[in-house]
Order: C-alpha cells, then structure tokens, then sequence
C-alpha cells in the first residue's frame, strides 16, 4: 500500500492473527464508548476470555456499530496517564449491531449458549416509557428464550443508579408485565439481575485520538476509545448460566453491594456533577480545569464531607479513596470534558444529591454542600438552553419564572416536597450567586 493510501483499518485479522473470535455467549445494550473501556476490557482480560464473545448493541444510532462492524468488533484503548499513553487493541466484541434490530437481538438472547446480558443505556433509560425503548426491547428478546426453553440467564445493570440490578428487575417487570402476566412470572424465576458499581473514567474521542493511534500503531482504527489507566467494577448477584472470570482483571464480588455503589455515585459522580455545573457556569470546560478552580474545588469538598458521614469506614478507605480522586480528576490529558457529564441532570441530581442532603438534614444538619450541588445545577440550566435532560421542556417551563419562584420551581422537578421548603429554596437560590460569584467569564 502507498503512502498516499494511508494506514490499514484495523481488523480481528491483523490484530489477533490465527486466532479465532470467541463465541458470542454475551449480549450487551448501549454500545459506547464506556462499554468499550469497561466491561469488554474485563472480558478481554478474563482467563477465559476465548470462551465469551460479545454482541453489542447500540443505542440511539446505528453508527458505532457500523464502524465496528467494519473493524470486525476490534478497536483499541489507549489508556491515557500522565507519563503517557499505552495502545491495547480489544477484541472481545465480536458482532456490534444496530439497536433498532430487535429481531437479531432476541435471536442472540434465545440462543442456549447466551448467559449474560449487560447494559450501559443511561440512568434515564430506566425510567423512559414507550415500545422502543432498550428495556422494551429486552423484554422482547427475554420472551423469545422464554418460548425458545433456552433456561436462566443474568442480565448485569452497570449504569449509575443506587441498586441497579433492582432497579432493572423492577423495570423489566413492570414491562413484561404489561406485555403478558407470564412472561413476568418467567422473568421473576428465570432472570438473575446483578448489581454492580462501575468506574473509569472515559472522556470523549476526539479526531486527534484517532490521529494519534494511526500514528503511533500503524492502522486506522475509528473505534478507538481513550480511558484513565484506574478501573473498577464491583458485582453482587448470580449468574445461572455461568459468566467470564472477571476476577481475573480485577473485578470484585461481593454480597453487599450498597457500600460501593454509594462510595461510586456520591463521591466520583456527586463530584462530577458539581464540577461540571459549576464549572460550565464558571466558564471551564473539563474536570481537570473545573477542579483547579477553588471555588468548584471546594464545593466539591465540601459535599465529601457531607457524604462522607453516611458511608460505612471498613473496608471503604474514604480517604484514600478521595485523594486517588483528586489524582484522577487532576490528570490533564484526559480531556473530560463537562458538556458530557452535565446531561439528564433532573435524573443524576436524584441520586448524587438528594441522598446525602436528606441523611444530613435527618441528623440536624443544614446539607449546604449537597444543597450547593443542586444550585450549581440550576444556574447552569438558568444559563443557557444547550443542556440535554429526559425534562427539558418542563426545565424550559420552569425557567420562565423569576427569582426564588424560578428555582422553587426548577427544585420541584428533582423533589416536589423539597420545593414545597422555603428556608431550602432560599438557601439554594442564594447558594446560584456564591457558585457563579467571580466567574472566570463573568
């Protein structure tokens, strides 16, 4: 090939020459770049790895799967730390498919060999209604191996919610349900749902990642994902169909999950919310960029305290565990950007704030800094109208009020009771001006 020609793509070929793809025996919904750098990475580093392949499943659009598609389901991390980056090419996904195929995605989850199902579809997703949406579609393909008699299966929730794997039982019931009372009554004997906490932190690709990986490795590769060298996922549930031996990468299981997953939402995403909403308004437009800037630093701080009283002290190593998150939110070259984090707030501020300002105020206390996060939230979307939420329209609504009337307002779509609390809407309309005071804008 010329040099005018450029670089190969990157295909299973090439990367793993000889070898053949691991049989699909994973379906996965909500194809993206977190999946990518996550779960497929853990399942590339199982021992057992040649004997779990994955199918994945986009979400919204079919483009990731048209790309990977063409790569043959390989794509490359490039682990991105402050001494460098590292390129590892994946090959665990060995069929990526367009979300809309529901028809191929119940034919996978039919299949005997099947065992598990994992999804990264957004805490939103959960609680979003309609036929087409990716809990629906499981529901479809969990009646075709209901019919096909292929036996119990795990389906493994690794999005941000506090017990996720309930969380998805609840949902997929509900749905089936609605659908047929037996189809439920499988789900509820056949179906193990698993809890999990998942961290890494993955910043968006940009056209210069890409770049720099047909630079440095010698292949097109427009699948590439870059990540943070630290990864974590705790799992807490059965799998009756067996599953890869993720403890070999590094994976915990544990039978008390609520721990981990509360350490995860309210001090890594608590945190990523106050520095994105505060950092938007403040003009920043990363975490490491946010966090340099005393006053989201300190909001940050301020609410580990609060949320630091409300996690057990064994096992968790709070501290430690903060440190190694002002390291990681410290690293400059991973570009996370807050555009990305600062989506479906109405959702995320649910379960990152709300739980922390209720035990604070059950105690006595005020929850200024889980209040504050609320605030952050509500100048940015008072800000401008580029946010994304599943509520945008009635944010949009709320915005058209004024003063104290406007965040009571906006304060009711994340709680209708605290909104009905005048001392709490005023403390957190006053906390907007101390959030935005000094802006690097203003």
């Amino acid at each position: 090939m010329s040099a005018d020609q450029g670089p190969p793509r990157l295909t299973r070929a090439a990367a793993f020459p000889g070898l053949a793809a691991p049989p699909v025996r994973m379906v996965h919904l909500g194809l993206g770049a977190f999946h990518r750098s996550h779960q497929a990475w853990y399942t590339q580093h199982a021992g057992d790895a040649a004997e779990w392949g994955i199918a994945a499943f986009t979400g919204r659009r079919p483009d990731t799967a048209d790309v990977l598609a063409e790569q043959d389901g390989v794509f490359t991390i490039v682990e991105r730390s402050g001494a460098g980056d590292a390129f590892e090419v994946v090959g665990s996904i060995v069929e990526a498919v367009d979300g809309a195929n529901v028809h191929r995605l119940a034919e996978l989850v039919a299949a005997p060999g099947t065992a598990v199902v994992t999804l990264t579809i957004t805490e939103a997703a959960y609680a979003a209604t309609g036929g087409n949406t990716p809990l629906a579609r499981l529901v479809t393909a969990l009646a075709a191996r209901k019919d096909a008699g292929a036996g119990p299966i795990a389906v493994v929730s690794c999005d941000n919610l506090a017990d996720n794997g309930a969380v998805a039982r609840k949902a997929v019931l509900a749905i089936a349900e609605a659908v047929e009372p037996a189809l439920a009554e499988w789900i509820s004997t056949q179906v193990s749902f698993v809890g999990t906490s998942v961290d890494r932190i993955t910043p968006r690709t940009t056209p210069d990642d890409l770049k720099e990986v047909a630079e440095q490795c010698g292949y097109l590769d427009e699948a590439a994902v870059v990540a943070e060298p630290f990864s974590n996922w705790v799992l807490s549930g059965d799998f009756p169909g067996g599953r890869p031996r993720w403890e070999d990468a590094g994976a915990i299981f544990v039978d008390d999950i609520e721990p981990y997953e509360n350490r995860k939402l309210w001090l890594l995403n608590g945190a990523h919310s106050i520095l994105a909403y505060a950092g938007l308004v403040r003009g920043h437009s990363t975490v490491a960029d946010a966090l340099s800037d005393e006053v989201c630093r300190s909001a940050v701080e301020s609410f580990w305290d609060e949320a630091a009283r409300h996690l057990p002290d064994e096992g968790l190593d709070i501290p430690g565990y903060r440190q190694a998150l002002l390291e990681r939110f410290g690293n400059s070259r991973i570009a996370h950007h807050l555009t990305q984090i600062a989506t479906d707030g109405t959702t995320k501020l649910r379960m990152r704030s709300l739980p922390v300002l209720a035990a604070e105020r059950a105690e006595g206390r005020a929850g200024t800094g889980a209040a504050r996060m609320i605030a952050a939230w509500i100048a940015y979307v008072s800000s401008t109208d580029g946010f994304q939420d599943p509520l945008a329209d009635d944010i949009r609504t709320a915005k058209t009020h004024d003063g104290e009337q406007r965040t009571a307002a906006l304060l009711a779509l994340i709680s209708p009771d605290l909104a009905g609390d005048s001392a709490l809407v005023s403390d957190i309309h006053r906390q907007q001006d101390d959030v935005a005071a000094a802006s690097t804008h203003a």
